[in-house]
């Protein structure tokens, strides 16, 4: 299993907004091939900055099939209103 995390920086005067998009959000994740899980993250000390973290089968899964589809596009137009900037995007191997 690979774990995506990304953390999101929102434009502060978007933090409640933001936070009406995370249901669609998390169905865009889940309906994907390959992932097992979805949730969303905020940092307390930093409110500005979500935490996006996903399960997903492979990294495959994530970086070639997710990237490459429809759900990807859409996950961007909901999201990239609110960015920033670009999410920092690292992924985990459990072990």
């Amino acid at each position: 299993m690979i774990i995506e995390r990304a953390r999101l920086t929102i434009k502060p005067e978007f933090g409640a907004e933001f936070e009406t998009i995370l249901a669609q959000a998390r169905a865009i994740f889940l309906r994907s091939r390959g992932c097992a899980g979805v949730h969303f993250e905020r940092v307390v000390e930093t409110p500005e900055i979500y935490v996006l973290v996903v399960q997903w089968g492979s990294i495959e899964d994530h970086m070639v099939h997710f990237r490459a589809s429809d759900d990807f596009t859409r996950w961007r137009e909901l999201a990239g209103p609110y960015l920033a900037r670009a999410p920092e995007v690292e992924h985990l191997e459990v072990c």
